[in-house]
């Protein structure tokens, strides 16, 4: 993925950009999910194409919260310390989010129907989008102030085109 660029070609704050990744993620979920209520083939499951981007997309989400615990929230600890109980409420949340991609994983592996997979994206959505508001309301100001790679900082740039909600 490539760095967000605005039409003046300046790059885009990295607090914008977070929404951008949040946005884009909140909209492969949602294909996701809805790629489980498409009728298939009865009986057989999930197919290798649903299964390939539930693992792609689990592996964005990971490669994003691995990015932000080991960048933008270090960097944010030691520049803004009076953020370090929010950043650590976060990296709790990615913890919990993180048990739920293993058993998502394990799901997958184990050639589950499709209905299981659901139940744990429909838990993960919830989820995501609690800790995505919380996350965005309590640090876009504070990343738009630094200055940085955003593969280091936040795990992942947003695609070209992604727009925030």
């Amino acid at each position: 993925m490539h760095p967000s660029h605005s039409p003046s070609g300046r790059l885009t704050a990295l607090g914008i950009q977070l929404i951008e990744i949040h946005h884009w993620l909140r909209e492969e979920l949602a294909k996701l999910r809805a790629s489980l209520d498409s009728p298939g083939d009865p009986g057989t499951g999930l197919t290798r194409e649903l299964r390939a981007h539930c693992v792609g997309f689990c592996a964005a989400l990971h490669r994003h919260h691995t990015g932000e615990d080991g960048g933008a929230f270090q960097v944010l600890a030691e520049q803004v310390p009076e953020l370090r109980p929010v950043l650590a409420e976060l990296s709790a949340d990615h913890r919990v989010v993180a048990d739920l991609l293993r058993r998502i994983d394990a799901l997958l592996g184990d050639a589950a129907d499709g209905r299981s997979v659901r139940a744990e994206l429909d838990g993960l959505a919830a989820l995501l989008e609690s800790h995505f508001t919380y996350e965005e309301r309590k640090l876009v100001a504070a990343l738009n102030q630094l200055a940085g790679d955003p593969v280091q900082l936040l795990g992942v740039t947003p695609p070209t085109g992604a727009v925030p909600s």
